[in-house]
């Protein structure tokens, strides 16, 4: 039992809690992870303009008053909260001023003091210095006289500041995503309780049909108009369900009954035949009585496993051809009409059954010299094949119940039967998708129809259906 339980899936609620908590969770990493991005773009374009401001008073003192460059104190500046490091050389590479700060430090500028000088070309880099992480714009200095002429200016700025607040940054993400976290599991714990209450009420009732094993019981909607409207639709569909098993077992048990009782006769009426035959010795009237009791019994038990077995059958997949069946019962008073094919997916063997039972049917109860009527039509996407007699047939208040087992009409004493046949006609019908309708003397089975073949006639080879 416990090797069962530590492999048993996590209940549903702690499921949906999770889940709740891993995505708030990644929403609030994703938003912050944007965030960061945008704010790291921020502060560098912020630091870059800063550094192409400084570079252009530089190149601007340069033009109007270039023996300032050599002096300490105007190269030194700041922006709070940085701190601007700028270096002036000529036009050959040579330092001549730098800001105080910078010491007996140089800025490595590398390949951009380069570009500057030859190129005229601006441009930004990244250099360390100290320990701290720089970041350098050099600018190129026009050609108008004084020690700079044709030089460039580096100008450069740590980036500890942006670095230290992007770090925070990703500290606080980090923070709100947990104290989310934190926050939506018990919120969401709550929620989902409320939301699986309707389901935990259905499983309750599960669990009571199932202790009892009555379906006659039935499981709570729960909630009233607060229930959503997709576990009313599940409790709906599982009641429906129940009142088909509670009545699924009420045909069992009357099928048992009568079963019972329509065997008990031809069981009660052989053994008395053999008692007289035992009492008596062979007699040709009691032998004749035994023979058509075995038969009679015979007949029932027949009837009763073909219909056990429609009820349990699979979905036939063969294509039938319903006039060819229809044809092969033409004779005596049955005579056949077929206007079309009346190809069906189906199983032959249980369709001829169902059709001899309409005839047997007709020929006993319909008039004693009355023809028998066999038709094969097409009515758009269905067959229908009609058997019809002369007589007055079934009323229609009654049709519904001749469709049951054991069903016997005012007649039944001068036409012996087991009341089975049209249950068995109808079992077959539907398990083909089809319908069984009655109007007074004409039975007919309808059936979904297969497409036919263009081109043939009218006729559609039973061996080349399309669409099979």
């Amino acid at each position: 039992m416990t090797g069962r339980l530590g492999t048993r899936a996590p209940r549903l609620r702690t499921r949906v809690v999770a889940a709740a908590a891993v995505s708030i969770v990644a929403a609030v990493v994703v938003l912050g992870a944007a965030v960061q991005v945008l704010l790291a773009r921020h502060l560098h374009n912020e630091l870059d303009a800063t550094l192409r401001d400084r570079a252009a008073q530089v190149a601007q003192l340069a033009a109007t008053a270039p023996a300032l460059l050599t002096s300490p104190t105007v190269l030194e500046a700041s922006v709070e909260p940085r701190q601007l490091d700028v270096e002036v050389v000529d036009h050959r590479g040579r330092i001549l001023g730098r800001s105080p700060a910078l010491g007996g430090s140089t800025l490595h500028a590398g390949g951009l003091v380069t570009a500057a000088i030859r190129d005229g070309r601006s441009g930004y880099g990244d250099a360390g210095l100290g320990g701290r992480n720089l970041r350098l714009y050099v600018a190129p200095l026009a050609a108008l006289g004084g020690p700079a002429s044709g030089g460039a200016v580096i100008v450069a700025s740590t980036t500890d500041e942006i670095d230290s607040t992007l770090r925070e940054s990703r500290t606080l993400i980090i923070a709100s995503a947990l104290a989310a976290a934190l926050l939506v599991v018990p919120i969401a714990f709550v929620l989902t309780g409320r939301a699986l209450r309707p389901l935990a009420t259905l499983a309750a009732g599960a669990e009571v049909i199932e202790q009892r094993g009555d379906p006659s019981l039935r499981l709570p909607a729960g909630g009233g108009d607060r229930t959503p409207d997709e576990v009313a639709r599940l409790a709906d569909t599982l009641n429906r369900m129940l009142a088909a098993l509670e009545r699924a077992r009420e045909g069992e048990r009357r099928f048992v009954a009568d079963a019972s009782h329509e065997l008990r006769n031809p069981l009660a009426a052989l053994r008395g035949n053999a008692e007289y035959l035992a009492r008596h010795g062979a007699d040709a009237e009691a032998l004749a009585d035994l023979r058509e009791d075995a038969e009679r019994l015979s007949r029932l038990v027949d009837e009763l496993l073909a219909l056990a077995r429609e009820d349990a059958a699979a979905l036939p997949q063969d294509a039938v051809r319903l006039d060819e069946l229809a044809l092969s019962t033409s004779g005596g008073r049955v005579s056949v009409h077929a206007d079309d094919p009346g190809l069906v997916r189906g199983d032959g063997q249980a369709l001829r059954r169902a059709l001899q039972n309409l005839i047997e049917n007709a020929l006993r109860h319909g008039p004693a010299d009355g023809p028998v009527d066999v038709s094969v039509t097409r009515a758009g996407p269905e067959v229908r094949l009609t058997v019809a007699d002369a007589g007055a047939g079934i009323p229609a208040d009654l049709a519904a119940a001749a469709t049951t087992r054991f069903w016997r009409g005012e007649d039944a004493r001068s036409h012996p039967g087991s009341g089975l046949g049209l249950a068995l006609v109808r079992a077959t019908a539907e398990r083909h998708g089809g319908r069984l309708e009655i109007d007074g003397a004409r039975f007919t089975v309808v059936l979904p129809a297969l497409t036919r073949l263009s081109g043939d006639g009218g006729r559609t080879r039973a061996d080349e259906p399309e669409g099979i």
